[in-house]
């Protein structure tokens, strides 16, 4: 008898709602290691929107980080995204390579964006 090989799921999570705590549940579940760097993030939405009586640093905040969120919990993004993190980060910036591997990383980015936002 041979055990057959799960593939890869599609999602490890569903997509949260973009709410604070919706979105950090969803980070502690996909990648915890970021917490502290979320909770950091909320901390400096909230002091801006204080100072600036809008709601758009809490807007923007939510956003990028249910795009973080959106990279994460869909493994295949996930990995071509740090695929052209590697390349991004390794190659020299004269390298053609180099501008293909940024071009991949906004294009993952834009499509979690996308994603997240319906659009």
């Amino acid at each position: 008898m041979t055990a057959q090989h799960a593939e890869d799921p599609a999602e490890l999570i569903p997509r949260p709602e973009m709410t604070f705590p919706a979105l950090r549940a969803a980070l502690a579940r996909v990648a915890s290691s970021r917490l502290a760097e979320f909770q950091a993030d909320r901390d400096s939405a909230f002091t801006a929107a204080t100072q600036h009586s809008s709601f758009q640093p809490i807007r923007m905040f939510q956003l990028k980080w249910a795009t973080e969120i959106e990279i994460e919990r869909r493994p295949g993004l996930a990995a071509r995204y740090r695929a052209a993190l590697d390349g991004a980060n390794t190659l020299d910036r004269t390298d053609p390579k180099w501008r293909e591997a940024m071009d991949a990383c906004m294009a993952v980015r834009d499509e979690a964006r996308a994603a997240v936002t319906g659009d």
